[in-house]
């Protein structure tokens, strides 16, 4: 997919990484952003067009899709950590939200969105995923669950929105610098750079981007074995 001239929609735009995707599509030459968050920020940004939506909350999507008939880049992005324990009193509660946000969210948007994509000549759909897809630590293995429904889904839909011509990448990446991970002292990439090379996968036709060193490793080990030696466990 060609970013020159499309119009992107970026869920969980804020701030963080889709913060970063918001100004680098709009620097690549995508003619409009629409970024869409809880709480929309207004913006004097040519091309940028802050938009309402809670992705947990259907009636918005569908209100979304209504408004926004010309989108043809979808991104994934939004999401949550709860970090919890599997034996914790309020487990079942986290877990629920992280499902609705991070697997069933991005569902949703994209069940709503692949129709106007198909309209618009097929374009792409980015979720944003994690290395804890593959692996999980004490205390987020409820949010590892969610990543790999999301993972999964991502996988189906690709199979299924190929006949309109619609890219699916999958973004798979460790830790990076921003408000989800303030807490964590290991090596954390930059969501520029992140970005960069996630949409230089998108516009050569890609459908995964390994975006860290320890996703790749992580991802190498998966057929060997060796995952965890590959994330220092």
């Amino acid at each position: 997919m060609q970013l020159e001239n499309a119009v992107a929609l970026v869920t969980g735009a804020n701030r963080g990484l889709g913060l970063a995707f918001t100004n680098a599509l709009l620097e690549r030459g995508v003619r409009k952003v629409y970024a869409a968050a809880r709480e929309p920020v207004p913006s004097a940004v040519p091309g940028l067009v802050p938009v309402r939506l809670d992705v947990t909350r259907p009636e918005q999507i569908e209100a979304l899709a209504r408004e926004a008939g010309d989108v043809t880049l979808l991104i994934n992005n939004a999401g949550i950590l709860q970090s919890t324990h599997l034996t914790s009193d309020d487990v079942l509660r986290r877990a629920r939200n992280e499902i609705e946000t991070n697997y069933l969210g991005p569902l949703a948007t994209s069940r709503a969105f692949a129709p106007i994509l198909a309209r618009n000549g097929g374009g792409g759909i980015i979720n944003v995923l994690s290395v804890l897809s593959w692996h999980a630590f004490p205390g987020s293995s409820t949010y590892s669950a969610s990543k790999a429904a999301a993972w999964a889904m991502t996988n189906g839909l690709r199979q299924e929105l190929r006949g309109q011509k619609t890219q699916v990448l999958a973004l798979h990446v460790g830790y990076m610098d921003t408000d989800m991970a303030q807490q964590v002292t290991a090596p954390k990439s930059h969501p520029t750079d992140v970005v960069r090379l996630t949409l230089d996968a998108l516009e050569a036709g890609q459908d995964e981007v390994l975006a860290d060193d320890v996703s790749r490793r992580v991802k190498q080990g998966l057929s060997s074995g060796g995952y965890l030696a590959a994330l220092g466990a």
